[in-house]
């Protein structure tokens, strides 16, 4: 698409969005007017509002709505932070510069006239208000103009084209290319890529082990870590990079809940962010480990074990029961045997079998003997 057909989609974009705000004014103004209750249907962002959807094989935002109104005593506080965020936000789109959530809730901080009331507190109060207002006006906040703070990286022959900047991600160094918090067309597209694949790791530290080994060049792959539980523009790059290129997906997280709970959110998405799932999911990666089968396998030394606690029981429970995973035998299997095995084992213990046996050994044979689970 050329830049002008893009700058006016934006434009078409931002129009739209602007009057879909102004008509939420409009309608707290008409019933204000007429002496009735302002209220607004905010979506409900709870597990109990959200559904695995078989077709697309990743999770879906119900229709359940909860109302929000200003009479409501419990509610008046929260509906007036609703109004002032979207009004905020109206400013944002109009002026066409981005802001950071955090500079948000500083726009929208400030003490309520007769009162001792701030409008906000904390950040923590503000951030779920903009996720509400991208279920009032059916879009992404990134769409709206609004970044968090970045914290993926990537890293391999891929030439990308950043706000008008080529990069070049062979060419980055040990920093790798810094993925943005908003990674939409026009604003990030792919010039040129030769990789095969994506390799998508939990932690900084084994992509930069990763990087410096060059595994990225003796593979021909890309390797994207979102450090730990990814942000949402590093699903939403590993979503484009795999429709977009047609690139597999390949995820290695720790040997614990937490690391197939990380691969989970990657692949299906997550509770509070059903609605982002359509835009991020990506349904077709697969599970390369660490897992139970390698344990024995690579004579994991028993030193590198560590104790699960009584959260991490808890938490097998809790996953093992979602509907992306109950009807998996494998997966089922992998939980069991980690309950029994008691213990669970970080990747980057695999240090302990050699420096490069990551790089050399484990990775590739398990991509080349299709060692994964779905």
């Amino acid at each position: 698409m050329k830049d002008k057909d893009q700058a006016n989609l934006k434009i078409e974009k931002n129009k739209e969005l602007t009057e879909k705000l102004v008509n939420i004014g409009n309608h707290v103004i008409a019933k204000l007017k007429s002496f009735q209750d302002p209220d607004v249907n905010i979506p409900v962002r709870t597990l109990s509002n959200v559904y695995f959807d078989e077709k697309a094989r990743s999770l879906r935002l119900g229709n359940a709505t909860s109302e929000r109104s200003y009479f409501n005593l419990s509610q008046a506080k929260s509906f007036m932070q609703t109004m002032l965020v979207a009004s905020k936000l109206r400013e944002v789109i109009e002026r066409g510069s981005p802001v950071g959530l955090r500079q948000l809730f500083y726009l929208s901080k400030g003490g309520i006239p007769g009162t001792k009331e701030n409008t906000f507190d904390l950040q923590k109060e503000c951030d779920p208000i903009v996720e509400d207002i991208e279920g009032l006006l059916k879009c992404l906040r990134e769409e709206m103009g609004v970044e968090a703070e970045r914290k993926g990286i990537l890293c391999g022959d891929i030439k990308i084209l950043d706000s008008g900047d080529e990069i070049d991600c062979s060419k980055q160094g040990s920093s790798g290319y810094g993925i943005p918090s908003i990674v939409e067309k026009g604003t990030v597209d792919f010039v040129d890529c030769k990789a095969d694949y994506i390799l998508v790791v939990e932690k900084g530290q084994t992509w930069s082990t990763l990087n410096h080994d060059k595994f990225w060049q003796k593979n021909n792959c890309l390797i994207l870590t979102g450090k730990g539980q990814p942000a949402r523009g590093d699903r939403r790059m590993l979503a484009r990079l795999h429709r977009e290129l047609d690139l597999p997906v390949y995820v290695f997280t720790d040997m614990d809940i937490w690391g197939y709970y990380i691969y989970s959110v990657y692949k299906q998405g997550s509770i509070n962010l059903a609605h982002f799932s359509a835009n991020a999911a990506v349904p077709d990666a697969k599970f390369l480990g660490f897992k139970m089968s390698d344990v024995e396998k690579y004579k994991i030394p028993k030193e590198h074990f560590i104790p699960m606690n009584k959260g991490d029981y808890k938490r097998i429970d809790e996953i093992s029961k979602y509907d992306w995973f109950k009807e998996k035998k494998e997966w089922q299997q992998e939980f069991k045997d980690l309950v029994k095995f008691s213990n669970k084992i970080e990747q980057d213990a695999l240090v302990g079998k050699g420096l490069d046996f990551m790089s050399r050994t484990y990775l590739p044979e398990k991509i080349k003997k299709r060692d994964w689970i779905e």
